[in-house]
């Protein structure tokens, strides 16, 4: 397809994996693509910074990266040529109990449902045939909707996936299984009772038996870092310091995509769109925001559990019904008093996180969207009940209220960071229900961000999907 010169063949506005993910695939195919990049880093969610102490090297918002590792189009880049090495823990995940006891999963199938008990085959008869299709499953799981390549396998999938995570739950009899599954899927961020909730702790714990849970050695940074290394050895270029407010400040180029949730695609694009798909994107729901706080420890974490102290993330909220009740609580405007709480202990794996000796912690709770409550004395007693004593470990700490989230990245609206709430009125329909979810009203112009499918999550797989619809709409290369 002949096309008018240009200053670039496309421009990204925003850095972070999808935008990275968008640009790279643009520019594999022969393309010049331009990153504009609003902060002084690239990265996005994927920045990491020394918040506490000198010496301590803090994630931001991602940490663990279950998602990055399996991503299918991660998986075809050569990363470790640009200086991403991924660390894996000894046990993926964990899960406490009041009991001094956890529940765990490992790469490992058959280990982890031993340690199930007397729910061992059901756990087994529910994750191995899903283990065993998840490989060609997971460009359809996550991706846009459409006629599935594996459509058996896609639709045992769906009759799992759309359930209820409380209903799920109900297979398993045990306190452990139960609570384990409830940690897992309480990361869509929403009410359990929820349809469609089961879906992220399926993926989740399949891709913990695939290809583990691991962190990036030196920070989630380096994720980013080996991308745009990847995209720039490959001819593209990175602009940053660029906050981008209106279309008059970009150079032409044939296609923008823009890596930021509707809100800001309305205010810096919305005269472009049409009256239907402007009330659609202004209609577009946040979820739950986070609170979030980095610790600077003087020794490792003291869990009871000795399972706990080896894994690389720990889920902090007891049994299901605890869960639950504190997955609630935010959808309808209040604080739990013991939320469920992410827990990642990136020094124990990569040493280069702390001064010798010394060690990190990273770990948020869910709150209401636009919530500026302080958490911090919630969550660390959480954390003390699991790990008596874990408060004199603290040298110093730093917190996000969901407004900080917002004011480091303007893609976490009301400190939601999955770009939107991914319950059924969304899981299909994100950010509009179109043909092409990735497809504005307006020529040349597409969202890559997650308010697109699959959503929220280190994968690119967004990113991947509108470069990948902009390149056959405006560039004729399918």
């Amino acid at each position: 397809m002949k096309l008018d010169k240009r200053d670039y063949d496309a421009v990204i506005i925003g850095s972070g994996p999808n935008g990275l993910a968008a640009g790279i695939f643009l520019q594999q195919h022969g393309l010049s693509v331009l990153i504009l990049e609003a902060k002084h880093i690239i990265g996005g969610g994927l920045r990491t910074a020394e918040l506490t102490l000198p010496g301590f090297k803090h994630d931001i918002c991602s940490a663990v990266h279950p998602l990055a590792a399996g991503s299918p189009f991660f998986k075809t880049l050569p990363l470790h040529n640009h200086g991403l090495e991924y660390l894996y823990p000894e046990v993926d995940a964990a899960h406490p109990f009041d009991n001094g006891t956890a529940a765990i999963i490992k790469r490992s199938i058959d280990e982890t449902a031993r340690l199930l008990g007397s729910d061992a085959q059901t756990y087994l008869d529910l994750f191995r045939p899903l283990v065993k299709s998840w490989p060609a499953l997971a460009p359809d799981v996550l991706g846009p909707l459409h006629f599935p390549k594996e459509p058996l396998a896609m639709a045992k999938f769906g009759l799992n996936a759309l359930q209820p995570a409380t209903l799920l739950a109900k297979r398993f009899k045990t306190m452990e299984a139960k609570g384990l599954f409830a940690g897992m899927a309480a990361h869509a961020i929403q009410p359990l009772n929820n349809i469609a909730t089961s879906a992220i702790g399926l993926v989740l714990m399949a891709n913990a038996h695939l290809g583990g849970w691991p962190i990036p050695k030196g920070g989630s940074q380096q994720i980013a870092n080996a991308l745009a290394s990847y995209f720039l050895s490959l001819g593209g270029k990175i602009q940053t310091d660029t906050y981008v407010t209106s279309l008059q400040q970009l150079p032409s180029a044939h296609a923008v995509l823009f890596d930021i949730t509707p809100k800001q695609l309305l205010q810096i694009a919305g005269h472009k769109f049409s009256p239907i798909y402007k009330w659609q994107l202004e209609r577009y729901r946040y979820g739950d925001g986070v609170f979030k706080i980095d610790w600077a420890l003087d020794a490792p974490i003291p869990f009871t559990a000795n399972y706990c102290r080896k894994a690389g993330t720990v889920h902090i909220g007891g049994t299901l019904e605890e869960i639950v009740a504190s997955e609630k609580a935010p959808a309808n405007g209040q604080h739990s008093d013991k939320p469920y709480v992410l827990l990642a202990q990136q020094s124990l794996l990569d040493p280069s996180r702390a001064p010798e000796g010394r060690h990190t912690a990273w770990a948020y709770c869910h709150v209401p969207n636009g919530s500026t409550k302080d958490m911090t004395a919630i969550i660390e007693n959480q954390v003390e009940r699991f790990a008596p004593g874990f408060k004199e470990t603290i040298l110093a700490k730093h917190t996000f209220n969901t407004a900080q989230m917002q004011e480091h990245n303007s893609n976490y609206i009301g400190g939601d960071i999955n770009g939107g709430i991914i319950d059924i009125g969304q899981l299909f329909t994100r950010p509009a229900l179109r043909w092409s979810p990735y497809k504005t009203s307006a020529k040349g112009l597409y969202i890559c961000s997650s308010s697109t499918p699959p959503g929220g999550g280190v994968h690119g797989m967004c990113g991947y999907y509108a470069a990948k619809r902009a390149l056959k709409d405006v560039f004729g290369i399918k």
